[in-house]
């Protein structure tokens, strides 16, 4: 269907038309009108019902004629089976034209979409599928094809609407979306001319509450605003009418003259607010940008300092190391050196502590051997002693020897020499001696 034009309000009708325009009406609409409903202009009448009640006459007057034809002779009953045969031919063509008639009109073909309203007798009997259908009941009829698929829009502006300061508003656009959910109770109850009514002053009421809500500076925020509730309370309005609002929205709002003047100063100073927001939003950027260069900059000199601080530390903790490593090899060395000496004189100590007990043990065992050699050391000290003692020295004068002054003068010569040859031989006796016998202690 085709959609109200902007700041005019829909109008919702039923018409009255052809079969044939059905489908045109009901998606194209009609100088401006919402067309839901079509009320089908009949083509089918009674007519189907002459010849077919001509035919039985034809049919029963040739039964008569057969019979006439039975009791006469001669010509008479010739023009009697004549008369007969032309009768039956009758009948039967105009029994065949009458069914045709009758299967023809009881054809319904509804549109894609749409429901049709079987009446009979004037009371609704059921609802008609899309699709061909035949209504073979002569008082049966299609009173009503309703569109139960397209979901219609609809708009209405509601006019001089009154905000929270009590200043009427120009006009609220309210467009929504309807369905017809079930044809039968919408078009018994209520009907498409009234529902228009009912739906207008339904939406007007819906839009002054909330307007009402409103303050008429934030007026413009009605515009795209969320109506979830306005739709549901029109649903519970419209439940009842066989209707169900499938979407809505307020496409525009329009304020007083002196108010959108009032407005567009407003808008004006707002819009030089914001130029004057993003010139200085662009000047702190540019500040911030360069304050964020010198930042890196100055991270970067510090970061070159860190380095050179870290080389520095890295190189004063070798250097550390390496003193240390080399104090520690020192004081191993000198730790070494030390327990090298300790060692030897341990290890000389106890050589010389076990030379001790050997000799201990030794002059232990040769108490004997030590009791003799003092012994013998006695004697031989004596013998040194009484070696050492002078002795006499006899010159013998003989009656044969010459004794003459000579010889006596060459024998005191002579006779210490002797004595000085044999004490040296008796010293080296006695060092023999004390050798010998001597402690090793």
């Amino acid at each position: 269907m085709s959609s109200a034009r902007i700041h005019r309000r829909s109008v919702i009708a039923e018409a009255v038309a052809p079969w044939s325009d059905i489908a045109r009406l009901l998606r194209g609409g009609e100088a401006d009108t919402l067309i839901p409903v079509i009320i089908p202009r009949h083509r089918r009448r009674l007519w189907w019902m002459l010849p077919l009640w001509l035919g039985v006459y034809a049919l029963l007057t040739g039964v008569m004629l057969t019979l006439g034809e039975s009791d006469s002779d001669g010509a008479s009953g010739l023009a009697y089976g004549v008369l007969a045969t032309l009768s039956y031919v009758v009948a039967v063509v105009l029994l065949l034209v009458g069914a045709l008639w009758w299967w023809r009109s009881s054809i319904v073909e509804i549109e894609q979409g749409t429901n049709g309203v079987l009446t009979r007798y004037g009371a609704v009997t059921r609802t008609l599928d899309a699709g061909r259908h035949y209504l073979w009941h002569p008082w049966s009829r299609v009173d009503f094809v309703v569109d139960t698929a397209t979901e219609i829009p609809y708009s209405a502006p509601v006019m001089a609407c009154p905000t929270q300061e009590n200043v009427p508003l120009r006009s609220i656009e309210f467009f929504l979306k309807f369905r017809i959910t079930d044809a039968v109770l919408f078009v018994r109850t209520i009907g498409a001319g009234n529902f228009d009514l009912v739906l207008s002053s339904a939406v007007q009421d819906a839009i002054r509450q909330r307007a009402r809500k409103m303050r008429t500076e934030r007026a413009y925020d009605l515009r795209g605003s969320d109506v979830a509730d306005m739709q549901e309370l029109l649903n519970r309005q419209l439940s009842g009418y066989g209707v169900r609002i499938t979407g809505c929205n307020i496409p525009d709002v329009q304020l007083p003259t002196q108010y959108q003047q009032h407005l567009a100063t407003r808008e004006r100073v707002a819009k030089e607010r914001t130029a004057y927001e993003q010139e200085w939003g662009l000047t702190r950027k540019r500040r911030i940008d360069s304050l964020g260069m010198d930042i890196e900059r100055a991270k970067k000199v510090r970061d070159a300092r860190i380095v050179e601080v870290r080389a520095a530390l890295n190189r004063a903790r070798e250097e550390v190391a390496q003193l240390l490593e080399r104090q520690e090899t020192e004081a191993q060395r000198v730790r070494f050196e030390i327990e090298t000496r300790g060692r030897s004189g341990l290890i000389a100590a106890e050589n010389e502590a076990r030379a001790q007990r050997a000799l201990a043990k030794a002059y232990r065992d040769n108490r004997a051997v030590l009791q003799y050699e003092l012994a013998r050391r006695r004697l031989e000290v004596g013998a040194g002693l009484a070696g050492k003692a002078p002795q006499p020295v006899v010159v013998r004068t003989d009656a044969g020897t010459d004794t003459s002054a000579l010889s006596t003068l060459f024998t005191a010569q002579l006779l210490p020499r002797l004595t000085a040859g044999d004490r040296p031989a008796l010293g080296d006796r006695t060092d023999r001696a004390d050798g010998g016998g001597h402690d090793p202690r």
